[in-house]
């Protein structure tokens, strides 16, 4: 579906996403969106299957086109037949498979033409009337109940329309064992950051991470939360280490440019042993780059972001799964190692609708605490280097004094100069790697042992390299792929047996420079020679990555 912004995609595609799922069908939902207010040509991409759906699609079978502008633009990747659902009223020539639609007579006044535009779909691909209605009352009843009968009126009417003038679309079948709810990642790390206990949340707006915030905002009030839009970034991490230090869990949603900004606070959190979870969600740079668009290239800021040299944690979820259970993992990681961690996602991830089931809270296991028992309150030491993991106490929660600062300081927090004490405060937050060591998540291997092509990839393009090893495999290769959702800290007994066992390698990443390939190297000393590398601003797909293979499948 393609149109310009401000002609009610976003809300079409909202429907239509609940609707597909509520009929038991999987699916994934991509938004490309230009970086403005009104005009310029936005699109959504769905793609629905009777098991979970993987990667973004490179063709269609239908293109419903809200503006002219979309047609020229998406024709061409119609696979045949294909079918164009345009406007009665645009002086377009007839061809195959192009359905005009008489927007003027289904739709009173121009702003329900999203509305007929979704009846007209939602007859063609077979779905219920009743999927569409009870949605457009809720969406709508805030507007009073004329606006709500006038959509109700303009969807039945265009139903009835398309039943005896378009073409069936007839989806895959239904999958009706599992119950599904459709999010997309963002909404999965807010559902993730509530199930951990989640208490505050500093932020500055910064798309494509502003809706964590808001989604916390709505679940405010229920669950507990102080949402606090500060006066800017730095401000904002800052005050989620405050809230750590005053015992909250605390999360900071941002994005690069943002998250540039906070790296002072991330070397805070490291010397003043302070939990905090950052979740970084990647965009295009340099700078403001391409604001509504995304890429992986921030790997390498998040993992060396702030001076000096202290532990810390990068997770990478590649699925709306990974986006709930690793950012309750953070948490968890984040107050064993009395530090920082983050979460690394993407605009792609964050913002694509998909299928998914109920997450498993009964089976989540509890996040660590604090040492609350105050014993000895006149001895307490914050910083006890007996152990790299000191007890971290909370102030007022007892008679024990808790001090902190950004200064090297003692084993009581007092500043210091002492060379030697020095010595052994770095040492003892260097060793919390040991910590985050014995927890690191090895990567998943898929598909064939000793492969003669491994394709190594992290984050959201997992799922796309799992789609392209099957694909592979179907046509005859030893295929097999590598997908890290942890990329720092690295275990190589997970996954060098993998490399060395492989005869060609190849990192897929979502940047120019191969980030994650060059970690791998320099953890390891394992070269990945080829890549596949896209940072045009748009997703990874599997079209994309097999055209990309084609030399080097052909010189195995």
């Amino acid at each position: 579906m393609g149109g310009e912004a401000g002609q009610g995609l976003d809300t079409v595609s909202g429907l239509l996403v609940k609707a597909v799922v509520r009929s038991g069908r999987h699916l994934l939902g991509a938004q490309h969106v230009m970086s403005r207010v009104r005009g310029g040509h936005n699109n959504f991409r769905l793609r629905i299957g009777s098991r979970p759906v993987q990667g973004p699609p490179d063709t269609f079978h239908l293109l419903a086109a809200m503006s002219q502008e979309s047609v020229d633009l998406h024709k061409d990747k119609l696979k045949d037949p294909g079918i164009i659902l345009v406007d009665a009223a645009w002086e377009l020539p007839a061809g195959p498979g192009m359905v005009p639609i008489p927007f003027a007579e289904l739709a009173s006044r121009p702003v329900f033409r999203n509305v007929a535009l979704l009846g007209v779909i939602g007859a063609m691909l077979g779905l219920e009337a009743s999927l569409f209605e009870e949605q457009l009352k809720e969406e709508f009843s805030a507007k009073g109940d004329k606006i709500v009968s006038s959509n109700l009126d303009v969807l039945a009417s265009s139903m009835k329309w398309a039943a005896e003038n378009a073409p069936s679309l007839p989806l895959p079948k239904a999958d009706d064992a599992i119950k599904m709810l459709s999010m997309d990642g963002n909404q999965a790390i807010v559902l993730g950051a509530l199930a951990a206990g989640v208490r505050f949340c500093g932020y500055y707006p910064m798309s494509p991470a502003t809706s964590i915030a808001e989604g916390l905002v709505h679940a405010a009030v229920e669950m507990g939360v102080v949402v606090e839009q500060a006066e800017d970034e730095i401000a904002a991490a800052n005050m989620a280490l405050g809230a750590s230090y005053a015992g909250a869990r605390s999360i900071v949603p941002t994005s690069g440019g943002g998250f540039a900004l906070m790296t002072e606070a991330v070397s805070l959190a490291g010397v003043s042993e302070t939990p905090v979870v950052f979740a970084v969600i990647q965009r295009p740079g340099p700078a403001t780059g391409l604001a509504t668009r995304t890429e992986q290239a921030d790997l390498d800021l998040v993992l060396y972001a702030g001076h000096g040299e202290f532990a810390r944690a990068v997770l990478a979820p590649a699925t709306l799964e990974d986006c709930f259970y690793l950012t309750h993992k953070a948490f968890d990681l984040a107050e064993k190692s009395q530090g920082p961690v983050f979460v690394l996602s993407d605009q792609y991830l964050a913002s694509a609708a998909r299928s998914v089931a109920p997450f498993d809270l009964d089976g989540l296991a509890p996040i660590a605490t604090p040492d609350l028992g105050d014993t000895d309150p006149g001895n307490y030491r914050r910083y006890n280097w007996d152990e790299p993991i000191s007890p971290r106490r909370i102030p007022g929660h007892g008679e024990s004094l808790v001090l902190a600062d950004s200064h090297e300081h003692n084993e009581t927090g007092n500043i210091i100069e002492d060379g030697g004490i020095r010595v052994r405060m770095q040492d003892k937050r260097q060793a919390k790697m040991a910590t985050l060591l014995a927890e690191v998540l090895p990567p998943e291997f898929s598909g064939d042992e000793d492969p003669d092509l491994l394709l190594v990839g992290w984050g959201s393009s997992c799922e796309v390299l799992r789609e392209v090893t099957a694909k592979l495999r179907d046509d005859g290769t030893r295929a097999a792929c590598l997908c890290f959702t942890q990329v720092w800290p690295l275990l190589p007994d997970t996954f060098m047996p993998r490399l060395e066992a492989a005869g060609t390698v190849v990192a897929v990443e979502g940047n120019s420079t191969a980030q994650f390939a060059g970690l791998l190297r320099k953890t390891t000393g394992f070269h990945i020679q080829d890549t596949v590398l896209r940072y045009d601003g748009r997703t990874l797909t599997a079209g994309f990555v097999m055209e990309r293979l084609r030399p080097i499948l052909e010189a195995l």
